[in-house]
């Protein structure tokens, strides 16, 4: 999903969320005020951080040799970015974790529907796209 870094980030971060339904910026720097209580930062910035070296730690202690990438729908790290560096270091598979633990459309279709967009971008570059898994939801799953 992703989400601002800091103050400056927080309206352009809104305006990529909520693309093509034409809300005023003035909305937008009203919904803005939640994030600056927390200093213009998301929380799940930090908690993909964790929960990618939590992964990592986890590969590394059990002899999994996989790199891990993080990209985002809305803010940087970007999805197609990210899809696009996988590419470039040769993946040819890849498997792929939405942080979202329940089924919805945003936490489920749309984010097949911005990887079948970012693999569509790619394509149209000209690069070989990879074969893309999207990993269940866990939210009943151990």
């Amino acid at each position: 999903f992703g989400g601002p870094e800091g103050p400056d980030d927080v309206v352009p971060f809104l305006a990529n969320v909520t693309r093509g339904r034409g809300i005023p910026e003035e909305r937008l720097k009203e919904v803005g005020q939640h994030y600056f209580l927390f200093g213009g930062v998301s929380p799940i910035n930090a908690q993909n951080r964790a929960l990618l070296d939590a992964l990592r730690k986890d590969f590394a202690d059990h002899g999994v040799d996989l790199p891990i990438y993080w990209g985002n729908r809305n803010w940087a790290p970007y999805l197609t970015d990210v899809l696009r560096e996988m590419t470039a270091d040769g993946h040819r598979r890849i498997a792929v974790l939405a942080t979202s633990a329940y089924a919805s459309y945003s936490g489920c279709r749309q984010y097949r529907e911005n990887l079948a967009e970012s693999l569509a971008a790619l394509e149209a570059e000209g690069l070989d796209v990879p074969l893309v898994d999207k990993l269940r939801h866990y939210f009943n799953h151990p």
